[in-house]
């Protein structure tokens, strides 16, 4: 990645982290992007303890941030010092040794695919009202379209991204398929299938290829739930 992008991801991540903390009452945040593998970058923070919160867990191997991200679900800790940890006690210990009294974990996800996860933290116990809940599940969903956009988007137009450049024929094909199964947009349904290739480390050719073949959907988990 070129220092200009760089730095245009680094502004992304730090609006993205300020944009919880204005709307969710929280102390600060992390992002980092992930697919639960050790391929796996903290974007940004707020501040040194969000960064220090997410770098303790990727170093111990433990913690929310990895619940989430296999679960697809948040993980709210919001009474830390007083709440067993017995998924992560070694990251549980650790988090009562710093000013952290509560923290919330949200899976950055879209459709079928897994972008990452933001940690939300406190230095104040106490839940998440239905309101911030709603607010920061919402601002999650932004965030992980804002970071696969960034991330996976091409410089120009004739530029098909990650690999080998796919047949054209059959990257169309594949984006009206994963079109149909996620609705959005042309342009969202191409950067689904960018970022599989990206994460799986195939060409977009090969994951247009596996949608062809229906070996591979991005039907969303609770669309395929109600079917």
């Amino acid at each position: 990645m070129t220092g200009r992008n760089s730095s245009e991801l680094d502004e992304l991540c730090s609006t993205l982290c300020s944009s919880f903390i204005e709307a969710v009452p929280v102390t600060g945040a992390a992002l980092s992007a992930f697919s639960g593998s050790p391929q796996e970058t903290m974007l940004g923070a707020s501040d040194s303890l969000g960064a220090r919160l997410d770098e303790l867990q990727f170093d111990l191997g433990e913690g929310p941030r990895w619940e989430a991200a296999r679960s697809r679900m948040p993980v709210l800790l919001p009474y830390v010092r007083s709440m067993p940890h017995e998924k992560w006690p070694v990251f549980g210990k650790a988090l009562t040794e710093t000013d952290v009294q509560a923290l919330f974990v949200f899976p950055l996800v879209v459709g079928a695919l897994d972008i990452g996860v933001v940690e939300l933290y406190r230095t104040a116990p106490g839940e998440l009202n239905e309101s911030g809940l709603g607010m920061a599940r919402a601002l999650a969903d932004g965030a992980a379209w804002s970071l696969l956009r960034r991330v996976l988007a091409p410089d120009d137009g004739d530029n098909l991204g990650v690999g080998l450049s796919p047949s054209r024929r059959e990257i169309h094909q594949a984006t009206g398929m994963v079109l149909a199964q996620t609705g959005g947009t042309a342009a969202d349904a191409l950067l689904l299938l960018r970022g599989h290739a990206f994460a799986h480390g195939q060409t977009v050719r090969e994951s247009s290829g596996d949608v062809l073949e229906r070996r591979l959907d991005f039907i969303p988990p609770a669309a395929r739930e109600r079917a």
